[in-house]
């Protein structure tokens, strides 16, 4: 879909029709829009009558297919354009200034010369937005005057999508884009499931499967489409879908894997049809298509804080010329007509001689002197910062995504830059919040171990080369198996344990082997997987033959795994449908049908599907996460025997699970159940009645889940890998040396989360653990305060949390420990834990002397963190996680992640960065101030939400440390440095009225003043900005300490800031009195003292600049000797024009040899004191920095660093 692929995707939702008139169906969509509800109520549904858009639209006007994601029309573009610009304050500020100057009494510069730096930005602003627009209208053109099928009379005909409206039926072929969101009425395959692609709404490659219901399916053969469809209001969720079709007298449920959006594509399906239920700016991709969270920098808001200082600097000084201005009239009211620099007639030739000048007054006078300052002095607020900030972000992000360092080759995945207003932020990262699936991992799963009725299998895993018809000699005597893998098409190559495969080749007789059974049929069965025939990809009927090749689509990677690990021991997923799926169990067919299906979700944390077998057998097939698992199992069995073994094999599990979690590995747990008549008649009804409900259907549907999924036989457990990225560690540890605190969130539990912090660095061995699993408030508040007691850790309140000790050593002894009461052995054997084991107040006071120094570790889990998440224990909890070097989050959930990452943001003012690959990780992402997406196997979701995205999760090591410290350097100093710049030159002038009468008598030219900052000394500052760099990148990389000079502010701080306004005073002084004394009895005229010092300041700013450059390069001598250059080329063609006061001055000037002496003279003493500042600092106190770059350019560094890359990148 072209529209997603544009600049203009991104501001959708900021400009959807505002001509239109507002009718019934817009206002409730900006309710929705806001995620206040997913549907308003059961009583105001969307009424759809297929194939009757007339009777559709007729009660409501649905808004139209027709999609609008420019900005602007041709008649208000301009008004519009400026009213947008004009929202940054000092484009007004400097508006005001240029309208002040046209006021005769006001009129300091020329008129045309007070505008042109206005005009000049609002004119390119407004030519960038102009043509961003252009290609808006272009796109939205082409995709509104693209053409469907819909019919009409009883055919099919073309259509253009922008006529396309709610209630027709459309017919959809293969690899054609959706034009609107529809509920699928039929496809060509026979049990009407159709396969689409989702990455132009989500990102996402992978296929999707949706259903057509099989109620419909009459319709397209009878060419007879009728009937209502009862649906939610539009809304932004694109994973729910509620609604019902009234069909026959018949009320049939529909939802999310009924419809299909607008932008995706239809994939190995021949055709589908569907009729409309939102179109144009009511679809979900639209809606859903709005701008992210606009972030600014933390160095942009210390250049408010700076500029509101020049701005108080600047008033001091305008009060200073109209005190001085009011005191000299006052002196001087009697003889104005003969003193020279003010009289009340005009003395001159023409028709203005002796007539009178304007005189208002002492009192106005003041006023207007005032004014005349502000105008005089209107630079010091810089206007061109902001537009070279722009310039010089948008060439350091070209420069980062030209790494080749950052590229993914793997996945094809180069680095992105999705903001351009926090690169500098980049170096200054105090805490990192990460995920771990797809970020830490590989997000690659492949099946490991399983543990089976009590049994761990996988120690003995074989590799096996299905594709050569060869096994290991241990199944030689497998033939038939060997033959049935063979033949049923599975992947290559597999690992399976040779013992397990041995127990399936056995008859289906005994408690072991009938649990073997039901958990690989449970692999098989409860998932969304589809298989796909990758010799019939065009023509896809979803049922496998027997020498037919699989491959498995899925939305989840575990769900791929576990289905492709039951394929290789024999249980092979052949075909599903919505009312049936088709198991190859040891090369017999199996068909099982579907009576419901009950999706994961995040409140459950588990899924199941109930099946009928073929001897009328009904049972529920479950797996989900061991916390939300192990809870329904059955307790009591009633024989005794029996009851003893079923403990055993639950604890033997419970030991394997944590046997996996301390290898890393993710867990989850399978269980069954069979169902008697009674129970799936209350199930069945309940699940129907909750199928068609319009109102809470997640909620209701839960609660019939809930009357299944209890008591269930616990069959085993599965464990997958998910290897590390390449680098992680590595990747960790240099972050850790940069000051960088690495914080884990993750949805895994605890052990596994503690295995991966182990292999990947984030854990030592040395560290002392702190773990936090409480089950109650209560809990939580005793568990932190006995580990702030125990680690002497002081609260921001010390006095209540003093008081608060007292009282918990008062009493029983408590021990740090999880919920069910105990530690996990597994942890304790790879991780130190030492977290707060209770003894009495002495024991506490001497512990507290044994830890001074000492690392320590948080971790704690997300059911703790519903109760510490609230107002009194979030500061408790901020108080031991800052004090730990580690903190890993356990069992945590989307918003908690965010709640998370708030807390830091709240509380403190490090800078926070958080990275992930998935759609949970969007609020964690966009709640912290940078936000990063991983390319990976999850989709696109956390990389449209991000500000910067990337392939792998060690290139973040070298975005911060590398370009991140570069681009701190940079921006700091340009700030640093246009201050300066601006600030001299108007010093300059304010000593220069001081010795006018304090009158807005000016020295310099209009247009010197202008072209001051827009071109004599713009374009170093850019250059510099861009490719001016300290340290080389493998320094960097080798030395990541020398990240901390950005933790510490060292490139910008206030200290800096009034350093570099003394440094101007200087300057400014030298540059005025120099030619001050040098011409003192001379006749020199105002325009040559003008030039001179025009001449002067720009030649002193540059090579102040120059001074400070690390890095010379052919474009920096360009620009910085270019600009001085220029400037004397500007002033020979402005004196050059005859109708100019300075006409001729600079021919004058170049040929006095005072000339040259003066100038030199002030580059001289004005630059002299920060020359001799800076040898003296960087002799006696180096920074770290300074004592890199001198072992750098001295070749002192290790070998591997001498040689220098053929390409830096900058």
């Amino acid at each position: 879909m072209e529209m997603q692929h544009s600049p203009s995707s991104l501001e959708i939702g900021m400009v959807s029709s505002s001509h239109e008139k507002p009718n019934r169906s817009q206002r409730i969509r900006n309710k929705s829009s806001q995620f206040e509800d997913p549907f308003l109520s059961e009583h105001e549904p969307r009424l759809i009558y297929i194939n009757d858009p007339n009777r559709t639209n007729d009660r409501y006007e649905f808004t139209g297919n027709e999609i609008r994601t420019s900005k602007y029309t041709f008649i208000t573009f301009l008004p519009k354009n400026l009213f947008i610009q004009f929202h940054r304050l000092a484009y007004v500020y400097f508006l005001v200034i240029a309208a002040l100057n046209q006021l005769p009494p006001l009129a300091v510069f020329g008129r045309t010369a007070s505008l042109f730096p206005l005009l000049f930005v609002l004119f390119v602003t407004a030519i960038k937005d102009g043509y961003e627009d252009w290609r808006r209208h272009r796109s939205d053109r082409n995709e509104n005057n693209r053409e469907a099928l819909v019919l009409q009379h009883g055919d099919f005909r073309s259509k253009k999508w922008k006529n396309i409206c709610a209630g027709e039926v459309v017919k959809i072929h293969a690899n054609e884009t959706m034009p609107c969101d529809m509920v699928l009425l039929g496809t060509s395959d026979p049990n009407g499931i159709a396969y689409i692609q989702t990455m132009n709404l989500d990102g996402e490659s992978n296929l999707k499967t949706r259903y057509a219901r099989q109620e419909t399916t009459s319709m397209i053969y009878d060419n007879a489409y009728s009937g209502l469809i009862k649906c939610e209001q539009p809304n932004r969720n694109i994973y729910e879908f509620t609604a019902t079709m009234e069909l026959n007298s018949q009320r049939v449920p529909l939802g999310q894997s009924n419809i299909v959006l607008r932008g995706c594509q239809l994939k190995n399906t021949e055709w589908i049809i569907g009729v409309v239920v939102y179109a144009g700016q009511e679809t979900k991709a639209m809606l859903n298509s709005t701008i992210s969270p606009s972030k600014s920098s933390n160095l942009e808001s210390y250049m408010n804080r700076e500029t509101l200082w020049l701005s108080a600097f600047l008033l001091i000084t305008c009060s200073v010329v109209a005190t001085g201005m009011g005191v000299w009239l006052f002196k001087n009211s009697k003889n104005l007509d003969a003193l020279p620099y003010y009289r009340r007639k005009y003395f001159t030739f023409g028709r203005e001689n002796r007539k009178d000048f304007k005189f208002y007054g002492i009192a106005l006078e003041i006023f207007f002197s005032f004014l005349s300052s502000v105008i005089i002095f209107q630079i010091m607020i810089p206007i061109s910062l902001y537009i070279t900030m722009e310039l010089v972000r948008v060439g350091q992000s070209y420069f980062m995504i030209g790494d080749t360092r950052m590229y993914d080759s793997s996945s094809g995945s180069r680095f992105q830059c999705r903001s351009l207003n926090i690169n500098e932020d980049l170096g200054q990262i105090r805490y990192i919040f990460s995920d771990k699936t797809g970020t830490l991992t590989q997000n690659k799963m492949e099946f490991q171990q399983a543990s089976i009725y009590g049994k761990n299998y996988g120690s003995s895993l074989q590799f096996l080369d299905l594709s050569s018809r060869s096994l290991t000699r241990q199944c030689l005597s497998l033939s038939h198996f060997a033959e049935s893998l063979r033949q049923s098409g599975r992947k290559p190559k597999v690992n399976v344990d040779v013992a397990l495969m041995a127990l399936l080749n056995q008859l289906l007789i005994g408690d072991e082997r009938l649990a073997a059974h039901d958990f690989f049929l449970t692999l098989a069965a409860c998932n969304t997987v589809i298989p796909v025939s990758t010799e019939s990809s065009h023509d896809l009927t979803n049922e496998v033959d027997d020498t037919g090749a699989i491959d498995y689509q899925g939305e989840s990677p575990d769900e791929q795994a576990l289905v492709t690990a039951a394929s290789a021991y024999g249980y092979t997923l052949a075909e599903r449908t919505t009312g049936h799926i088709v198991i190859d169990v040891l090369g017999e067919r199996l068909r099982l049908d579907v009576l419901g299906l009950h999706e994961f979700d995040s409140v459950r944390k588990r899924m199941s599907v109930v099946v009928r077998f073929p001897d009328n057998n009904v049972k529920v097939l479950v797996k989900g996460a061991d916390t939300s698992m192990l809870s329904i199992l059955k307790v009591e069995i009633g024989d005794g025997v029996y009851d003893s073994l079923h403990v055993k094999i639950r604890e033997a599990t419970e030991n394997h699970l944590s046997a996996y979690s301390s290898e890393g590995l993710r867990t989850l747990v399978i269980g069954s159940k069979n169902l008697t008549d009674a129970e799936f008649s209350e199930w069945q009804e309940r699940y129907e009645e909750a199928s068609t409900s319009m109102h809470e259907r997640s909620a209701k549907l839960r609660q019939a889940a809930g009357l299944v999924e209890c008591n269930l036989t616990l069959l085993g457990a599965t464990a997958i890998e998910d290897k590390l990225q390449d680098g992680v560690p590595e990747a960790i540890e240099s972050l850790r040396q940069a000051g960088i605190k690495v914080w884990v969130l993750t949805g895994d539990k605890q052990e596994t989360a503690i295995s991966i912090g182990l292999s990947c660095r984030l854990l030592t061995q040395t560290m002392h653990s702190i773990i936090i699993n409480g089950s109650s408030e209560v809990e939580c508040r005793r568990l932190l305060a006995e580990a702030k007691a125990k680690f002497g850790i002081k609260s921001a309140d010390f006095g209540r949390d003093s008081q608060g000790t007292e009282d918990l050593y008062h009493g029983d002894i408590f021990k740090l420990r999880p919920s069910n009461g105990h530690l996990s052995e597994s942890a304790v054997q790879n991780f130190e834990l030492t977290g707060v084991i209770a003894g009495d107040k002495s024991e506490y006071n001497e512990k507290v002397t044994n830890f001074d120094g000492t690392e320590l570790a948080l971790i704690i889990d997300g059911s703790s963190l519903v109760y510490i998440l609230e107002k009194d224990l979030e500061s408790e909890l901020f108080d031991l996680a800052t004090s730990c070097k580690v903190v890993i989050c356990c069992r945590v959930a989307p918003l908690q992640k965010a709640g998370i990452v708030d807390l830091i943001k709240s509380r403190t003012s490090d800078m926070t960065l958080a990275i992930g690959d998935g759609a949970n990780d969007v609020s964690m992402i966009q709640m912290a101030d940078v936000g990063v997406g991983i390319c990976g196997q999850e989709g696109r979701q956390a990389v449209m939400a991000s500000d910067f995205a990337m392939g792998q999760f060690r290139f973040l090591k070298r975005l911060l440390l590398v370009h991140g410290h570069w681009n701190y350097q940079r921006i700091a100093y340009m700030i640093l440095y246009n201050f300066y710049r601006n600030a001299v030159f108007v010093l300059m002038l304010f000593w220069y009225i001081l010795y006018t009468a304090y009158s807005a008598t000016l020295a310099l030219t209009d247009w010197s003043s202008v072209f001051y900052s827009l071109i004599y000394t713009s374009v170093p500052t850019v250059v510099v900005g861009i490719l001016d760099k300290n340290l080389s990148h493998n320094t960097l990389l080798c030395y990541p300490r020398l990240y901390e000079a950005g933790l510490r502010n060292e490139g910008y701080n206030l200290t800096l800031f009034w350093i570099t306004m003394l440094d101007t005073l200087w300057q400014s002084l030298v540059l005025f009195y120099v030619p001050f004394f040098t011409y003192n009895i001379s006749t020199m005229d105002i325009w040559s003292m003008g030039s001179l010092w025009t001449i002067a300041v720009v030649i002193i700013v540059n090579i102040h600049l120059a001074m400070d450059i690390q890095r010379w390069v052919l474009i920096t001598h360009l620009a910085v000797w270019g600009s001085i250059a220029a400037t004397f080329l500007c002033m020979v063609l402005i004196d050059s024009i005859p109708i100019f006061p300075n006409y001729g001055t600079i021919y004058n000037m170049a040929a006095s040899r005072t000339y040259w002496l003066s100038v030199c003279l002030i580059i001289v003493l004005g630059l002299l004191p920060r020359f001799l500042c800076k040898v003296v600092y960087q002799t006696f106190w180096p920074s770290d920095i300074q004592i890199a770059r001198e072992a750098e350019l001295f070749k002192k560094l290790p070998q591997q660093l001498g040689s220098r890359p053929a390409s830096d990148i900058s």
